[in-house]
């Protein structure tokens, strides 16, 4: 047998915040008879953040126990999307992305259809991340959502409903998620519930609305996570509505701001992955997948790389599960609808850009 070759070539290097059987019995996580890999060598195309982290955590033990060689292709989700949508045929063999580019990927058919009998973990899937699954998304591998982070001494008071963000004493004050990163689309929902609408309903209409009545206190509309940090710490915000994969990153530059999740619920997206129907790899690339979901790999990245995880055979102490989307959250934190995202999209932007701009 040849020795195990664990060579990482990183194509392209993104550094973007966009910023998701028994897993452990018999062969079903990805084991090398499990795979009857047509290559030992495949191409994983996945997020950019944490390289180190998702090399000795997620890829080091796939490539070991399977004798095979990953490549990584490195990027924020649009972009890589992006490049892949127009190019099907590229080398890629799995592919993890946005819940919104997954969506459109399956929807113009770029993926293959997988079921449980060829990836036996996903009947150990949470509820929601099963709803996911089954609306043609992909297979949820993390799971985020958005709440409320504050400086509570520069604000004053507690915050703890998303209608706070809209008092006028918050003028001058917030940073909102752009429209065209994860995290905005999200918080749409949250503008059209403040204005009592249905966002399925009148598309936007309501939300909007909203966001006009919330513009006064919007200082700063951010596309990456990482900007909040320098903003916190130089005073220009005192409040931001960000995905929980950013908090960790916020507190460690301003300790003393606090986060929160409303009461009133949340909004999740899901990271998937995805199997390229040109895949040259297709059984490999199947053993990868029931490895990502499996129970041991959900819960090495949920400590690690700070991830929801979209296993139900997770367990998480308090301390491990911080400001993830688990336990209490996840249960509180309620589905979007991408399909209707990607269709408004375009529509979306320009209203956006003319409110926000003006």
């Amino acid at each position: 047998m040849k020795k195990n070759k664990l060579a990482f070539l990183v194509l392209a290097s993104t550094f973007v915040l966009s910023a998701c059987g028994n897993s452990e019995a018999g062969k079903s996580s990805g084991s090398k008879e499990s795979t009857n890999s047509e290559s030992s060598s495949m191409v994983v195309s996945t997020f950019g953040l944490s390289e180190d982290i998702v090399k000795s955590d997620i890829m080091d033990p796939f490539a070991k126990d399977n004798d095979v060689s990953i490549t990584l292709d490195l990027g924020n989700s649009a972009d890589r999307y992006t490049k892949f949508a127009t190019n099907p045929s590229s080398s890629i063999d799995v592919m993890e992305l946005s819940q919104n580019n997954a969506t459109e990927g399956n929807t113009k058919g770029l993926f293959l259809t997988v079921t449980e009998k060829e990836v036996p973990n996903i009947a150990n899937l949470t509820d929601s991340a099963k709803e996911v699954y089954e609306s043609g998304a992909g297979i949820p591998i993390a799971v985020n959502s958005i709440g409320i982070i504050y400086d509570k001494a520069a604000v004053g008071h507690e915050i703890s409903s998303w209608d706070d963000l809209w008092s006028s004493d918050l003028k001058g004050k917030i940073a909102i998620p752009d429209i065209s990163v994860t995290a905005g689309p999200l918080f749409m929902y949250v503008a059209s519930d403040h204005a009592g609408t249905d966002i399925s309903k009148d598309k936007g209409k309501g939300a909007f609305s909203a966001l006009k009545k919330l513009k006064p206190n919007i200082v700063k509309t951010y596309s990456k996570s990482s900007d909040l940090a320098n903003m916190f710490q130089s005073g220009e915000i005192s409040v931001a509505v960000v995905a929980d994969f950013g908090v960790g990153m916020i507190q460690k530059s301003k300790a003393d701001t606090t986060y929160v999740v409303p009461e009133s619920g949340t909004y999740a997206n899901f990271n998937t992955i995805n199997i390229p129907k040109d895949t040259k790899n297709k059984e490999l690339a199947l053993g990868f997948v029931n490895y990502r979901i499996s129970e041991k790999s959900q819960k090495t990245k949920a400590i690690s790389l700070g991830e929801g995880p979209t296993s139900s055979k997770v367990e998480l102490t308090d301390e491990e599960a911080s400001n993830l989307t688990y336990g209490d959250i996840a249960d509180r934190a309620k589905a979007v609808d991408f399909n209707l995202i990607n269709d408004n999209m375009t529509d979306w932007v320009d209203q956006w850009n003319n409110l926000m701009n003006n």
